[in-house]
């Protein structure tokens, strides 16, 4: 299946790409996509770090399956202010 995966803020610049385009397997889930981008991007974020997902603008876990076409986004962590 082909994933389209969009980067925001610290990871458009870790990654040095707005978005990229991922093929995986049919029966693969958010946590083998994130897999597959740490592999791509290995400074993308420390292994401890949760990354926020996204697939089709809707938040997602590590458990959801994804399907060909998903629009994924990769959001991370905001600290707040005051």
């Amino acid at each position: 299946m082909r994933l389209t995966v969009q980067y925001y803020a610290l990871y458009r610049e870790r990654a040095g790409v707005r978005y990229d385009v991922f093929d995986l397997k049919e029966d693969s889930l958010v946590s083998d996509m994130l897999t597959a981008v740490r592999t791509r991007y290995p400074h993308l974020a420390p292994a401890t770090v949760n990354i926020l997902v996204a697939v089709n603008e809707e938040y997602a876990d590590k458990h959801q399956p994804l399907s060909s076409g998903d629009s994924i986004a990769l959001i991370p962590p905001v600290s707040g202010g005051s």
